[in-house]
């Protein structure tokens, strides 16, 4: 038997999860945190160790990362899992070289590679693929980025930005090669699963003050999502979508999280004074 917990980041609204096999104690981490004050530079692990401190109270076994994007609204921990539990494989879509492809030379990282290696597991859409003992069938879901993916784990869907909770919609589709247009396509495709499956965001916003929460059935989706129900036509999710981005804000930490993420969740090789940089591209 499956059972999930949930961790939430204040800073970022972002949810982490931690689902773990009763019997062998095997585990999987799903998109986790790195904290960052960017004011100071200063990183730290507070999302971390609690993820951390809750696998080993628990002898869990972690031994796959998923992530189901390269963020762009906080820092992946992938490494930190790695670093802390050196079994642990780190997966996320093929589609990554895109978005690496993409930012490399916004950042001018011209020792990035952009085949994807960073990551130990690149997988293909609808692969169904196993691992000690989960079984995870992979649905490429782009349209907030052109490599998001969700992961359906034992009636369990982990959508990253594509759907939040349903009083909170949709993910933006306002990042290079994002587009709402497929993000309609990908919703539809995910709303042909079983009403019952649980689906379970990357993040919660919490409109109107309300507590974090962060499961719902796709059913609830289709009746009440407030972007895209069952009967919402193409036309109309892509001409609202269009409109709510165009009145959104670059993530506060758009570029620090981008840098890394598509890194794999590693920093940027130091420099001859021996310290790390994030880079800030300037606009005049």
């Amino acid at each position: 038997m499956k059972r999930m917990n949930t961790f939430y980041d204040e800073i970022t609204n972002t949810l982490t999860y931690v689902m773990w096999d009763e019997e062998s104690l095997d585990a999987v981490v799903i998109d986790p945190v790195w904290d960052v004050d960017m004011a100071s530079g200063q990183l730290s692990e507070v999302h971390h160790q609690k993820v951390k401190e809750f696998l080993a109270t628990n002898y869990l076994n972690p031994i796959l990362t998923l992530e189901t994007h390269a963020h762009a609204d906080h820092l992946s921990g992938a490494m930190l899992m790695k670093r802390d539990f050196p079994q642990t494989k780190i997966a996320i879509g093929k589609n990554i070289t895109q978005v690496q492809e993409l930012f490399g030379p916004v950042f001018n990282m011209q020792d990035l590679k952009t085949d994807g290696s960073q990551f130990d597991i690149l997988f293909d859409d609808l692969q169904e693929f196993k691992l000690g003992s989960f079984t995870i069938k992979v649905y490429f879901t782009p349209g907030h980025t052109p490599a998001c993916s969700s992961y359906l784990i034992d009636g369990h869907l982990f959508t990253g930005d594509a759907l939040f909770m349903p009083d909170s919609g949709t993910g933006r589709c306002d990042f290079p090669r994002g587009s709402a247009s497929d993000l309609y396509d990908s919703i539809k495709r995910l709303y042909q699963l079983p009403d019952e499956t649980l689906l379970h965001p990357g993040h919660d916003y919490q409109p109107d003050g309300r507590e974090v929460k962060f499961t719902a059935t796709l059913a609830e989706h289709k009746e009440q999502n407030i972007q895209i129900t069952a009967s919402t036509t193409k036309e109309q999710y892509v001409t609202f979508r269009q409109a709510r981005d165009k009145t959104l804000a670059a993530p506060r930490l758009l570029y620090p999280s981008l840098q890394v993420n598509i890194r794999g969740g590693v920093l940027p090789s130091k420099e001859s004074n021996d310290k790390y940089y994030l880079k800030i591209p300037v606009r005049l």
